[in-house]
């Protein structure tokens, strides 16, 4: 498949695909006419790239663990060094800060929601078409995401 293809069926950019591959993170060959050609399994190396990007994980990191994944979750590393194992350690534990902080936003979000539902009661329309009283200010304040 060419690079708008594997695009449209990743929802990733042509931009950053072709970043990808200058990164070794996915391959191509070129056809004749010079354009790129992505092998179907391509798709989901996308797919776990960009997982393993949203998820906080370096490029270089994801460059030394996709050699040891066959399908997304399922990691086969049988020659680990020490300092694999630690820095992965690292990115484990940040990316536990990271949801942490994510989970009390999401929970702050919530409760700002469930009581500005629980006061708003409608009334009429006003010239901006919006219903209902003006918004309690939020009064827990959301955490920065780790560095």
């Amino acid at each position: 498949m060419r690079i708008g293809e594997l695009s449209d069926r990743t929802s990733t950019s042509r931009r950053l695909l072709r970043y990808y591959e200058e990164q070794g993170l996915i391959v191509s060959t070129r056809c004749a006419n010079g354009y790129r050609s992505y092998d179907e399994p391509s798709v989901d190396r996308v797919v776990q790239v960009r997982g393993l990007l949203d998820a906080g994980l370096p490029t270089r990191i994801i460059k030394q663990i996709l050699p040891c994944l066959d399908k997304p979750r399922v990691i086969h590393f049988p020659d680990a060094t020490p300092e694999m194992l630690a820095t992965l350690e690292v990115e484990r534990d940040r990316m536990t800060r990271r949801i942490d902080c994510l989970t009390r936003n999401r929970d702050a979000v919530e409760e700002y929601l469930a009581t500005v539902r629980e006061t708003a009661a409608p009334v009429a329309s006003g010239p901006s078409g919006a219903q209902g009283h003006p918004a309690p200010p939020l009064t827990r304040p959301l955490d920065a995401p780790p560095a």
